[in-house]
Order: structure tokens, then C-alpha cells, then sequence
């Protein structure tokens, strides 16, 4: 639209000023002739000087009026441009940048939010300090970690209470040369600190960034993994110890049978126990590494819980027992690996009666309950402490260690049956108070359950 109104005020100039030219040459030459006239046909110098003079002042005052038209046109014409062309197209520009500054400034706004929506659901705390150590930017991750509250608005303040070997000149001019990870220990959590240096548009350090990463997790695993070595070792040794002992001892010789056979013993029972304790390990070794295959079918639970009291009937009668087993009616058949849910039920039982004083009482109950079945195994045993209760499913975790390894256990059998029920999608619950007894509740879920 501009360009053709541009277009047209240029030719009308151009017309113009040709009009006004064409104008003031044809004045000229009228006037030449004019004087060519007036020599020609006057013989009087003195006239022909009048005459000249005359239209000279003509020409002049032509010339004057023509420049007079060609000055206010050309004001006009300026005045019509600036009023309707310039000015207008002016504001259309100015409006044009105050579009494209509007759509920055919410383009930047929204990379705000958008950054600010990042920081505000980041796990991991983010801490900006600049080059004076104050606070510039902070998510609430950090400020959990780290117990940062109001009065705490610069790096020295935040970081000086934990003792750390770190200050802003090290992270940002000895970045090289200088750790700038830090781990710190706040109440029964572990953080771990990474601090970097950033920089501006000329490659200059502006400030220090923080990032702060809760660690709790990984430290209990990693003492886990360091107290399961000690347990390990621990379980081992002693049996090798005792199995080294008596074998040296019978290498010297000089011992009637009756010694020998009861060293022989003592050899044979420590080996069977480490040969449990390897079983063990390596079944928790399976479970955790998924290299168990769990071979699920469908199969009667209380038949298998007979069958297994049927297996215990000898240390049972033992320790003069009293076991009965109740299996309520039409209970349905379970989906599990019955291998598995065999060995759980087998150690459960087994604790009972390991645990029960003598002549104490056992009662077995087999139901069914929503989409789960259930084996509920109740005794008047020796019972386990509250304060045990929420610590039997470790690893090597003992009640009474001295009793349990002298009646030959590993530590590990309650821990395997967790894992067990877990891979077939049952649970397993310990209800217990000291000498009056413990209750087990195992669930197994049923076929119909698991579909």
C-alpha cells in the first residue's frame, strides 16, 4: 500500500516540477524575444533600455513567483508525506517492535516458568550463589536437605555449620586442582554436595552453582553390603574354626574311638552347617539377580501344609509337641511356585518348634480370604521382643544370636521366605510378644486371584 502511494506522490512531483521548469523556460525565451523585438524595431538607445529594463523586472518577478509555487508545493507535498505517509508508517514500525519486543519478553517469561516449574519438582536441591556469595536462585529441595531457613542467605552461612573444607575461591579458581564434591551427614540422612563454577557471555566466573543429591539411600545399602561381608565372614569363620580345631587334634592321634567319634561329630555338624549357610547365600544370591525361575502352577495349600508337618513329625515328637491343623472348607487352589511356598512353610514350621519350650503347643490354619489363601501358624513359644519385630526380615539378623547358632541357624531363612513370597506375589506378617508366643500369617494368592 505504502509503495503505491509512494509511487504516485513521486510522479506528481516529478510532474510538477517539470510544469514549473517548462514554465520558467518559456517565460525566458518570451522574454529574449521580446528584447530581440524591441531592438529590431527601435532606433533609441535610451528606449530600448527602458523597455529591457521593464521586462527584466518582469522576468525576475516571474522567476520569483514560479520559485514561490515550486517552494510551497514542495512544502505541501513534504507536509502530505509526513502527515499521511511517514508518520504512519513510523508508527506502524514502532508498533511492528513493540510486537516483536512483546513476544521476547513472553518468550522469556515463559522459559522462566518453565525453568522455575523444573527446579520447583527437582528431587535434587540447586543452589546459585554470585560472585559475593549471596543467594540467586534456590528450589525446595535444597532447602529440606540442607535445613536452610530464613536468615541463611549466603553460601558461608549455609555451608560453614557442616564443617566443609570448601570455600567459593577454591571451586571457582581451582577447579582443577581442588575436590569440589563433599558429602554431608545431616540427622540420619546423607547428602552429597557437587559445587561448579559458572560463567558469563565473556567466559569470566560469575558465581558458583550447588546441586544436592540425597545419598541416604545408597549409604544403607552400601553398609548393608559392608555389614552382610562381616556376617559372612563371621558365620564362616566360626565353623571353620571348630571343624580346623578338632581335625588337628585327631591328626595327632592317641584318642580312643569314643573321643574320636564325638570330634567327628562336631566336624560333620559344623559342616552341615556351612553347607547351609552357603545354600542359603546362594539362594538369596538367585533371587536377588532374577536368576530364580519361579514355576507358577496351581495346587492344593492345604495338602502341602500336611505334607510338611508330615515331614517334621520326628523333631515334633521330640520335643513332645502338640500340632493339630485345621483346613476350612472349599478353600481354592493357589497359583504359585510350590517348590518355593513348600521351603517357606517348612521354615516357618520349623521355628515353631525350634522355639517352643517342650511339650508346648502348635495350631495350623488353613483358610481363604478376599483373592488370597492363608496359612496361619500360632505357638506359646519363647515369642521375640517389639523392639526385634520390625528387624526379623535382615539379613543375619538374630533375636538371640547364641541361640540360634546353637540350634543351627543361619540367620537368613526368614529373609529367603520374604524374598520367596514377594516373587509369587504373597506377604508375609509376624504378630509376637515375649513368652506368650508368635503368630505367622502367610498369603499365597489363588489362581482366580492372580488373573
Amino acid at each position: 500500500m505504502y509503495k503505491n502511494i509512494k509511487t504516485k506522490i513521486l510522479i506528481i512531483s516529478i510532474i510538477t516540477g517539470l510544469i514549473l521548469f517548462g514554465g520558467i523556460c518559456f517565460l525566458y525565451l518570451n522574454f529574449i524575444n521580446q528584447i530581440q523585438n524591441i531592438i529590431s524595431q527601435t532606433d533609441n538607445i535610451t528606449e530600448i533600455i527602458d523597455k529591457v529594463s521593464k521586462i527584466s523586472i518582469n522576468a525576475k518577478f516571474s522567476v520569483g513567483i514560479s520559485a514561490a509555487l515550486f517552494i510551497i508545493i514542495t512544502l505541501l507535498i513534504s507536509l502530505f508525506l509526513t502527515r499521511f505517509v511517514v508518520y504512519p508508517k513510523n508508527k506502524f514500525i514502532k508498533g511492528d517492535e513493540r510486537s516483536e519486543l512483546k513476544d521476547k519478553l513472553n518468550e522469556v517469561s515463559s522459559r522462566k516458568n518453565q525453568i522455575e516449574t523444573i527446579l520447583l519438582h527437582m528431587t535434587d536441591g540447586i543452589i546459585a550463589f554470585n560472585m559475593e556469595g549471596e543467594i540467586i536462585l534456590i528450589n525446595p529441595a535444597a532447602k529440606k536437605f540442607l535445613s536452610i531457613g530464613p536468615e541463611d542467605n549466603e553460601f558461608y552461612d549455609i555451608f560453614a555449620k557442616f564443617n566443609l573444607d570448601i570455600n567459593m575461591e577454591k571451586v571457582i579458581y581451582l577447579e582443577n586442582w581442588t575436590s569440589t564434591e563433599q558429602r554431608i551427614q545431616i540427622d540420619d540422612k546423607y547428602v552429597k554436595v557437587l559445587f561448579a563454577p559458572f560463567k558469563n557471555q565473556e567466559d569470566r566466573p560469575d558465581g558458583v552453582i550447588a546441586v544436592i543429591q540425597d545419598i541416604t539411600e545408597h549409604v544403607k545399602l552400601d553398609n548393608m553390603q559392608k555389614e552382610l561381608v562381616a556376617d559372612v565372614s563371621h558365620e564362616l569363620k566360626t565353623p571353620i574354626t571348630s571343624i580346623m580345631g578338632y581335625a588337628d587334634t585327631l591328626l595327632e592321634g592317641g584318642y580312643d574311638d569314643e573321643t574320636q567319634q564325638k570330634f567327628l561329630n562336631v566336624i560333620a555338624s559344623e559342616s552341615r552347617r556351612m553347607a547351609r549357610l552357603v545354600t542359603d547365600l546362594l539362594t538369596l544370591s538367585r533371587y536377588d539377580n532374577n536368576k530364580k525361575n519361579t514355576q507358577k502352577e496351581s495346587f492344593d495349600l492345604g495338602d502341602l501344609v500336611k505334607r510338611c508337618q508330615e515331614r517334621l513329625n520326628i523333631e515334633i515328637k521330640k520335643k513332645g509337641h502338640k500340632v493339630n491343623c485345621f483346613v476350612t472348607a472349599d478353600v481354592p487352589l493357589v497359583y504359585a511356585d510350590k517348590d518355593d511356598i513348600e521351603r517357606v512353610v517348612l521354615n516357618i514350621l520349623t521355628n515353631s518348634i525350634k522355639y517352643t519350650n517342650d511339650y508346648g503347643e502348635i495350631k495350623i490354619y488353613v483358610g481363604f480370604v478376599y483373592n488370597d489363601a492363608y496359612i496361619k501358624i500360632i505357638d506359646n513359644g519363647i515369642g521375640i521382643p517389639e523392639e526385634d519385630l520390625t528387624r526379623i526380615f535382615e539379613r543375619f539378623y538374630r533375636v538371640d544370636k547364641a541361640r540360634t547358632r546353637e540350634m543351627g541357624g543361619t540367620g537368613l531363612g526368614l529373609s529367603i521366605a520374604k524374598e520367596i513370597l514377594d516373587k509369587n506375589g504373597g506377604s508375609i506378617d509376624i504378630k509376637s510378644k515375649v513368652g506368650e508366643g508368635t503368630e505367622v500369617v502367610i498369603r499365597v494368592p489363588t489362581k482366580e486371584g492372580s488373573k
